[in-house]
């Protein structure tokens, strides 16, 4: 079946007929005017059809024909299918089939973006331009899924230069030679620069930042996975909290004009290492913006980002396509999603609005419930989920328990004080910050405590530190539990 009775559903009919792959046998269309037309054969029927022709033709797949209708509109047509039992496909956007990066018949499964993504604010092409046009930019973490992204909207306002700083040098490589392709394919001039680097070396960040005189620098560096972090304390606080301050310390020395730290939604009240870390982040730049006026800090916080590295929608999609379970860590857990595009655009928009110190929160949409999105996915794979209701079902859903600092629910905001922007989606957040002078003192010890690896101690000045630290679980890093273990194991033996 084909749901789309357009221009784009009368260009697929032959190009199918032709491959002979796929038999259509029915179109489904939402505009009267086109009910019971017959294309090339083949008759137009309303929506209301729907489980009757599945019923009548056994139709295994419906593929959508709708490349241009806008995000809400296409959401409801999935809503209306997702409860029969066909496998959805989807053609290529408009934007793609106009630009031939794409055919009409190069099929595909619908898109995570499709089930959550929202209809985009057109991005302020003024606020997009002010820290990139002419200027030489600089993205930390470079090949991750936010820094990547930042890389392709960045290249596309014409900066003078990006420098791309990357550990990774695979990651480094795949976004470097992405970059060059993009630039050449649009007729792009710009100078890309891949620096291998750890955020953790000081005078490499300086020495980077004024040998290409950086102007502005989009921080995204950081160790983000809850567990990993729960597991590898020191490396977590060294990476989120001391890289954030030396490339900090960095961009002043280096006369960098605008510096904005790429945040997260789990530096509200965080529950877990990780998101602590990234509040003694921000609360770094607070410090430091208060302390000087060269270079202007603002930090940008926003929950999931759909598709990125360690997110569960790429687990599903292979879980499903494995035949399951689909696993999950809690029944009612709830998360915060958007797009990797909206979120970078956003991110550069923010960072214009900032006048130093600002901590901005971006609009997240609706949150969404992670058991049903499992279901949802399911479905439209044209499978059942299998349960006590359905025991013959395709994929069953399986609980595992939550992780170590994994919270159920993800805030936002921590204080009331909240106030809108020149953009809806933008707001700003009046945060509590620490004066640089009692902060640097907590930093000091936490770097001996990391220095000494004492897990210890590292746990106690997290918890004092002005971030809301509310632990779930007793520490978890490997390498102290190991030498916890040691430590038993030798004064059992001293017993015997």
């Amino acid at each position: 079946m084909i749901y789309g009775a357009g221009e784009s559903g009368r260009q697929l009919l032959p190009a199918l007929m032709q491959a002979k792959e796929y038999f259509p046998v029915a179109f489904v269309d939402d505009n009267p005017r086109l009910h019971k037309a017959v294309i090339h054969g083949v008759t137009v029927y309303p929506s209301d059809k729907l489980s009757y022709l599945v019923d009548r033709y056994g139709i295994k797949k419906i593929l959508l024909a709708m490349p241009s209708v806008s995000k809400s509109q296409r959401q409801k047509v999935i809503t209306r299918l997702e409860h029969l039992p066909c496998e959805v496909l989807s053609i290529p956007g408009m934007v793609d089939l106009v630009e031939g990066r794409a055919q009409i018949s190069n099929l595909k499964k619908v898109s995570i973006d499709d089930l959550l993504g929202r209809d985009p604010v057109a991005p302020d092409a003024k606020l997009m331009a002010e820290n990139i046009t002419g200027k030489a930019v600089m993205v930390t973490g470079a090949g991750g899924s936010i820094g990547s992204e930042l890389c392709r909207q960045i290249v596309r306002y014409k900066p003078a230069k990006l420098v791309l700083f990357e550990l990774s040098e695979y990651a480094l490589y795949v976004i470097e030679k992405e970059l060059s392709t993009l630039c050449d394919k649009e007729g792009l001039d710009v100078p890309v620069i891949p620096l291998l680097g750890s955020v953790q070396r000081q005078n490499r960040l300086q020495m980077v930042m004024k040998s290409f005189g950086i102007q502005t620098v989009y921080h995204a560096a950081a160790y983000k996975h809850v567990p990993l972090v729960e597991h590898n304390v020191v490396e977590g606080v060294r990476n989120n909290v001391f890289g954030t301050l030396y490339c900090a310390e960095s961009a002043i020395e280096s006369g960098v004009e605008t510096f904005v730290l790429i945040s997260t939604d789990k530096a509200v009240r965080p529950t877990n290492t990780m998101g602590t870390t990234k509040r003694l982040a921000e609360l770094v730049l607070q410090a430091l913006s208060a302390r000087q006026s060269k270079t202007r800090f603002c930090m940008v916080r926003f929950g999931n980002v759909l598709g990125s590295s360690g997110s569960v929608v790429p687990l599903f999609e292979k879980q499903i396509a494995q035949g399951g379970p689909v696993t999950l860590t809690h029944r009612d857990i709830i998360r915060y999603f958007m797009t990797i595009p909206e979120a970078s655009q956003l991110v550069i928009q923010a960072g214009a609005m900032g006048h130093g110190g600002d901590v901005f929160v971006l609009d997240m949409g609706d949150p969404v419930k992670i058991y049903d999105l499992a279901k949802r996915m399911i479905r439209l794979s044209g499978l059942s989920v299998r349960d006590d209701k359905n025991p013959d079902g395709d994929i069953a859903i399986e609980v595992t328990g939550l992780r170590p600092g994994e919270k159920l629910y993800e805030e936002l905001l921590i204080g009331d004080s909240v106030q809108g922007t020149s953009h809806p989606r933008i707001m700003t957040a009046n945060e509590v910050m620490l004066p640089w002078q009692e902060l640097s003192f907590l930093l000091k010890e936490l770097d001996q405590a990391c220095h000494d690896f004492d897990h210890e101690r590292i746990r106690s000045l997290l918890l004092q530190a002005p971030a809301a630290f509310n632990p779930t679980d007793d520490i978890c890093d490997l390498v102290w539990q190991q030498k916890k273990s040691l430590l038993s194991q030798a004064s059992n033996v001293i017993r015997l």
